[in-house]
């Protein structure tokens, strides 16, 4: 763990920007790492979507800290969990909260203040920092402030309270500071310069490619629920046919997966041809 914690710390350092893709279970997260992620973080809505609960603190944390644990093993690269705002605002159960999340595996953490008071939020910060330490690990605390995502202030006044929270949660031990909504280059460039730590944006609908968004001095870029939504949408194109038709072609023409067997250490015996191969 410690060796994936300095990993992971080590990627924030530029001067390219730290790609994340945002995983839900342990295939897509094997199916990640293959594909080159040089790290995977869990996005809070996917795995909850993924479990039949919606986003917002409502996924038991047992049923979450069981998706990090299984992320972990089959991603084989430094993995960070969404925690959303910690399943609680009690800075004990915060505490221990943190110590399943770091003995699940992970070596960082996103934590979101949304609604709640920044004040209360840095002590959440700290309380994750003390945690952290307690355990022996450099925990990547990514403080996520939600002004612009959850509208809550406009313009020069969202800039303003934006880089004040900022601040305040890079203070209490905050590694990086994520701030999700914004995709003009003028306010990320804001953002980077006044930000005093790594800067964080999420993928969105008209964002900037990751290679102007490191000039700006954003440094890690997260996916959020993108590849479900792309994942689960093929789905959804092919089911309407297959349910009317009952025929393969349904799912025809559809990307191929490597043998998911081999990725996890399934039993080599099985030859190509055999029907395991095929369902």
């Amino acid at each position: 763990m410690t060796d994936h914690a300095t990993a992971f710390h080590a990627l924030h350092a530029g001067p390219q920007v730290l790609i994340l893709p945002n995983t839900w279970d342990a295939a897509s997260a094997a199916l990640m790492a293959r594909a080159g992620a040089r790290a995977v973080a869990t996005s809070s809505a996917a795995v909850a979507w993924a479990q039949g609960f919606p986003d917002g603190d409502a996924l038991p944390l047992a049923r979450l800290i069981a998706v990090i644990e299984s992320v972990v093993r089959a991603a084989g690269v430094p993995v960070t969990a969404d925690i959303e705002g910690g399943y609680t605002d009690d800075l004990t159960e915060l505490s221990e909260t943190i110590r399943k999340v770091i003995g699940a595996g992970a070596v960082g953490i996103n934590l979101e203040d949304g609604t709640r008071a920044p004040d209360l939020h840095a002590r959440k910060v700290a309380a994750a920092r003390a945690a952290a330490e307690a355990e022996g690990v450099a925990l990547y605390i990514n403080a996520r402030t939600d002004v612009y995502l959850a509208k809550l202030a406009e313009g020069e006044a969202a800039l303003a309270e934006t880089l004040r929270r900022a601040a305040l949660y890079v203070a209490a031990g905050a590694s990086g500071v994520f701030v999700p909504g914004p995709v003009d280059e003028a306010l990320i460039a804001e953002l980077a310069k006044g930000v005093p730590a790594t800067l964080n944006v999420m993928l969105r609908p008209g964002s900037l490619p990751a290679e102007r968004l490191a000039s700006l001095g954003v440094r890690r870029l997260s996916s959020a629920t993108a590849p479900f939504r792309a994942a689960y949408g093929a789905l959804v194109d092919a089911l309407p046919a297959y349910l009317e038709t009952g025929t393969f072609e349904s799912f025809a023409g559809r990307a191929a997966l490597p043998d998911l067997d081999g990725v996890f250490g399934g039993v080599e015996a099985l030859g190509a041809s055999s029907p395991a191969r095929l369902i």
